[in-house]
């Protein structure tokens, strides 16, 4: 995969986006090198999700005196990568024991430890095979793939999106909740605002807020987010979502809602008045599943709260969103336990199977996929459809040839600043100097 931005950056990227990881800063560190033997595996990660996971299907293969330390910072303010990066700058001079063994990247920032000593070679260092890689989605491995063409990390999940709709609202506003009726009547923009408008009319929100259909049109940028010669570049795409997300805040069709807030989740409860929002399998089971539940601790079944009251199609245009991998840190000597976590989350089919039956995870193995889609399997939080059938196509056809290592920072604040123009705060014009102002302050090689 072609990566379009140079790893070598600026003293002041070192100091925010970095934290001296890179071969520019001022503080250096060269290979350490990986081995066996130790008694404790050292995990880095933002949240619970790939614990869980851990915790399923990998933790009884461990070796019965080798004991799982998770170290987990939240991704906000980016604490995470903050404490990740102070502890493999240390790496060197840790402890064996106290060193960062495995840890996770999301999709945003990945390029941030693939061109780099962080990260070890998939298939050198740690001694995943040909064979064994052989069956996941090609964009899994391009994202994770340096300048050289190593493999730096691999992931269990593949993140084709869509649109989750609800099924009584659509029956309210449609007069359907089928998802072979439902999807013909949103299989565009200009039907999905015509959608909208009739919603709208029902006393319903088409979406939550201003950010719920950024990945939908972000991850369909024909272009890279900052040029060859470093200027910042505003796709078509771009531009669509803030003139949708503008005209629907003055019409009313959505809430005003920011992602994650707990407007947002709220309208995915029992009394949530909100369509639809965008998302690939993981925001199903990690962010919509629990916050349907009127009862928390109570059963994952229609019934409780709006679960099961759901259903997905394809929508306006194919994306995806997302995703996390894992990386073997340069320094752990654990890395026989790695290779296994690796191979057993990331490459076996049966295991892949059953985390899209167990999760509805859509996970990074093309046969498991297509059996599944193929099965009679359901997933309940969707009324029972198997939503995984809608995902094998999109998935073989994601690209993400234009990733640079400024999607974090670039989403993060257009998001920010356009909010202040959707809500009437700013003008247009303003919020745009206020972006460039914003992404020049944290990456000053930069400009407009």
């Amino acid at each position: 995969m072609k990566k379009i931005i140079s790893v070598c950056v600026s003293a002041a990227v070192a100091l925010t986006s970095l934290v001296s990881l890179s071969s520019c800063s001022k503080e250096k560190r060269g290979p350490v090198g990986v081995s066996n033997g130790g008694k404790v595996l050292n995990i880095y990660a933002w949240n619970n999700e790939f614990k869980e996971r851990f915790v399923t299907y990998a933790e009884k293969k461990l070796p019965a005196d080798v004991k799982v330390n998770w170290v987990i910072n939240p991704n906000k303010d980016n604490v995470y990568q903050k404490k990740l990066d102070d502890a493999l700058l240390r790496q060197g001079k840790a402890e064996k024991d106290k060193r960062v063994d495995l840890f996770l990247v999301e999709a945003d920032y990945a390029l941030k430890y693939v061109n780099q000593f962080a990260t070890v070679d998939v298939r050198s260092a740690v001694g995943l095979t040909d064979a064994q890689l052989a069956n996941q989605y090609k964009y899994t491995q391009d994202v994770m793939t340096d300048n050289n063409g190593v493999l730096k990390g691999v992931s269990w999940q593949a993140t084709p999106a869509g649109l989750i709709y609800r099924r009584s609202i659509a029956k309210a506003v449609l007069g359907t909740d089928d998802p072979e009726k439902v999807g013909p009547m949103l299989s565009s923009w200009e039907k999905f605002d015509a959608v909208a408008a009739k919603a709208k009319a029902k006393g319903y929100y088409m979406l939550s807020g201003y950010d719920d259909s950024f990945r939908a049109f972000s991850d369909n940028m024909k272009s890279s987010w900052v040029t060859k010669d470093r200027k910042i570049n505003i796709d078509p795409q771009i531009k669509a979502w803030i003139d949708q997300t503008k005209r629907y805040t003055d019409l009313g069709y959505n809430n005003r809602a920011s992602l994650w807030s707990p407007e947002s989740n709220k309208g995915m409860s029992a009394d949530g008045k909100v369509f639809c929002y965008f998302g690939p399998a993981w925001f199903i089971d990690f962010t919509m599943a629990g916050n349907s539940l009127a009862d928390a601790d109570g059963a994952k079944k229609l019934g409780n709260g709006s679960y099961g009251d759901w259903a997905f199609c394809k929508g306006p245009q194919s994306f995806s969103w997302g995703g996390t991998w894992l990386c073997a840190a340069d320094g752990t000597d654990n890395i026989d336990e790695i290779r296994m976590i690796m191979d057993t989350l990331c490459c076996d089919a049966d295991t892949m199977k059953d985390l899209a039956m167990k999760y509805g995870d859509f996970t990074n193995n093309v046969p498991a996929m297509e059996a599944v889609a193929k099965s009679d399997y359901k997933n309940e939080f969707l009324g029972g459809q198997n939503h995984i059938k809608f995902f094998v196509e999109a998935a073989k056809s994601i690209d993400r040839s234009n990733i640079s290592m400024y999607d974090q920072t670039m989403s993060e604040k257009i998001q920010t600043f356009m909010a202040d123009y959707f809500n009437g705060n700013v003008t247009l014009d303003k919020a745009w100097k206020n972006f460039y102002k914003g992404v020049i302050e944290v990456h000053s090689e930069l400009s407009e």
